[in-house]
């Protein structure tokens, strides 16, 4: 049997030689998601952390904790430079 070759007449989706400055649907989403992850993630460990009786475990999550939390703060600063730059 024998496979059928795509078609190279199909148009192709242009290639961007720099990062388009738009934010779509889709980029707010997932922007979105990880500014969750990043809080659901400091929230858990801050109270995982306030939970603990074993003074290394509280280090190793308060560590988490502060490691979300500037996850959190670089890309609210990312998104912060960019909007900045698209005003100018």
């Amino acid at each position: 049997m024998q496979q059928q070759q795509p078609n190279q007449s199909q148009s192709q989706p242009p290639v961007f030689q720099e990062t388009p400055q738009v934010l779509t649907g889709k980029d707010f989403n997932y922007l979105k998601d990880m500014l969750s992850w990043n809080l659901l993630g400091f929230k858990k460990a801050h109270f995982a952390a306030s939970q603990c009786q074993d003074q290394q475990i509280v280090v190793a999550l308060e560590k988490a904790c502060m490691m979300h939390e500037r996850h959190y703060q670089r890309i609210l600063q990312h998104l912060e430079q960019n909007v900045n730059q698209m005003n100018q």
